[in-house]
């Protein structure tokens, strides 16, 4: 990978921003104004239709939430992490050692996403929240049999036959399921257990996506992101729904596949496969999680080669291989989902509206610091794409080029997922494992502005967490 990444120890973060934007927060502010006047007109434009005819199916547009105004346990705590990561987050993620970094980070991405879960208490905010009557939780006895559950599985998709499954269980394949039946089996059963399963994995995010960083596009850059990924709006919704483990497993395929692809371990021979076990694994929690193709296909183009391709396709295999030969079709069952979809919410709620609704709702779980570095990293991809053409001669890549056009890939995921009609609403929860892959845009922000931008995102998730009940 011919990139820059030697000198991102020693050059200044503003080096990596467009030069347009290199002395003037001015273009930053006006970015973060346009995130919240999209987020006041679907909030203007949801509420209209809403008492108009309800089609949204949501109570407090574009958020699926209710207001309801409130402190509780994790009040103090979510405050006092936001405080110090605001005050020495930045200063810490400069002096630390790297693997002193990582550890660092996923503490105090755990306690932010604990806090914020502990505002609704720990019965309401973590332990109830996967035993209601959408959730997983609510069909282990179900999978006493497992073998017969996955072989008759897309039996009960389809709302009509008898036993239909709940939503979250018809929603995804069956290896999101699995994994509590797996907790039940070994001891972990409960709600409890599962809120913690699904905290700690999606705290551990936040590692998987400072390692790719730091592979692709540099330490320097990977360290400005760091305590914007500790402070990550989403937070509200991770330690309440099983979609911030799936972030979690997405997220080390990613951070694997860059270590294989960029030779920055030992092991990187058993990155590859290793990254292909979990896209497979992803493939199994989420169908709509095949978009994270798009990024491992973004790490194998800012790398410049084809070296892991083979071996992760092999480890790619695992999972497909597996729950085939158990009975289940994930073809034939997602096509049974989309049909479930348009039997629910999904047929009821307004394309027309969603389809730029749910923009605004990523906005609010990304926050305007994500938006602002989001702007850098449009101005910045055209010469990053450039420098990749053939007919460039494959010119260098600096470290800020690489990491705005792995945000962009992100994005475009995104924009895939939103066009497709199969995300309306919710996806403020649906949509983090892409949204992770959108904060470290935030590294492209100068360095003086970090702690201001730092403080908005924190205080746009405590204003969320403390004024509404998010319902997940």
């Amino acid at each position: 990978m011919k990139t820059e990444e030697r000198s991102d120890s020693t050059r200044p973060a503003e080096e990596f921003a467009p030069p347009a934007g290199r002395r003037d927060r001015r273009p930053d502010l006006a970015a973060a104004a346009v995130g919240l006047l999209l987020v006041a007109a679907a909030s203007a434009v949801g509420w209209a239709v809403q008492n108009a005819n309800g089609s949204l199916q949501v109570h407090w547009p574009p958020l699926l939430a209710t207001w309801d105004p409130h402190v509780g346990p994790g009040t103090p705590a979510a405050v006092a992490v936001a405080v110090a990561v605001v005050a020495y987050g930045p200063g810490l993620a400069e002096r630390l050692p790297w693997r002193r970094l990582l550890v660092a980070a996923w503490a105090a991405s755990l306690g932010w996403i604990l806090s914020l879960a502990l505002i609704e208490g720990w019965d309401r905010g973590v332990a109830r929240r996967l035993t209601t009557k959408h959730e997983y939780l609510r069909v282990i006895d179900r999978f006493e049999d497992v073998p017969s559950a996955l072989r008759g599985f897309t039996d009960h998709i389809v709302i009509g036959p008898p036993g239909n499954w709940p939503a979250h269980v018809a929603g995804h394949p069956p290896g999101a399921t699995l994994t509590f039946v797996g907790l039940d089996r070994i001891g972990l059963g409960g709600g409890a257990w599962a809120g913690v399963w699904c905290i700690v994995l999606g705290a551990s995010g936040v590692m998987a996506v400072l390692i790719a960083v730091r592979a692709l596009a540099g330490e320097r850059l990977a360290r400005g992101a760091a305590p914007f990924l500790v402070l990550a709006p989403f937070a509200v919704w991770t330690g309440t729904s099983a979609d911030g483990y799936f972030a979690g497993v997405a997220a080390w395929s990613i951070a694997l596949l860059a270590l294989a692809a960029t030779a920055r371990t030992r092991l990187a021979r058993y990155a590859a496969p290793g990254s292909g076990v979990l896209f497979g694994l992803t493939c199994y929690l989420s169908y709509g999680l095949t978009l994270i193709g798009v990024l491992l296909c973004a790490v194998l183009l800012l790398a410049r080669t084809a070296r892991p391709v083979l071996p992760f396709l092999a480890g790619a295999l695992v999972a497909p291989v597996a729950f085939t030969v158990a009975g289940f079709s994930w073809w034939e069952a997602y096509h049974l989902l989309v049909e479930r979809y348009y039997q629910g919410a999904g047929g009821v709620r307004p394309y027309s509206y969603w389809v730029w609704g749910n923009l605004a709702c990523a906005t609010l779980a990304a926050g305007l610091a994500t938006v602002a570095g989001l702007r850098r990293a449009v101005v910045a991809a055209p010469g990053g794409v450039r420098s990749l053409l053939p007919a460039r001669g494959g010119g260098a890549v600096t470290g800020g080029t690489c990491l705005a056009l792995l945000v962009l890939a992100a994005l475009l995921a995104i924009a895939a997922a939103d066009l497709s009609g199969m995300s309306k609403a919710e996806t403020e929860r649906i949509w983090q494992p892409f949204l992770l892959w959108l904060l470290p845009a935030t590294a492209l922000l100068p360095r003086r502005d970090h702690r201001g931008w730092l403080a908005a995102q924190a205080i746009l998730a405590l204003l969320i967490n403390h004024l509404l009940w998010t319902g997940w």
